[in-house]
């Protein structure tokens, strides 16, 4: 191998907020501001870098409408979507082994439980 495949993806995802933006695209979020008031801690600056840096690695697609005002939205990519379930069994690792820290009653619980209760 010419290099690690895991250190090679953490390079794409690990900086702070990639992951949690990512997330945001996967709920269909798709606009800067809806980024700023859903991740706590970013700001305007480190979003908009993370968002180029992403755009650049081929995570991120840029659209720009010309409406008055400009009107931007990002989308995944093929490669940004295929994350998805890296970050699904990111969740249900957590779900399942942190649970004292993810849930108010702090009882463990899988992926599919709170997808089935959130319809």
């Amino acid at each position: 191998m010419k290099c690690c495949p895991i250190d090679t993806t953490f390079k794409l995802i690990g900086k702070k907020f990639s992951i949690l933006i990512i997330r945001d695209m996967i709920k269909n979020k798709t606009r800067f501001n809806q980024f700023l008031d859903s991740i706590e801690g970013i700001n305007p600056k480190i979003l908009s870098a993370r968002l180029k840096e992403m755009e650049k690695s081929g995570l991120v697609k840029r659209k720009v409408y010309s409406d008055i005002p400009v009107k931007v939205e990002y989308f995944l990519t093929e490669k940004g979507v295929a994350l998805k379930p890296i970050l699904d069994q990111m969740a249900s690792f957590s779900m399942q082994y942190c649970a004292k820290d993810v849930f108010n009653d702090r009882k463990p619980r899988t992926l599919q439980y709170i997808e089935r209760q959130s319809i």
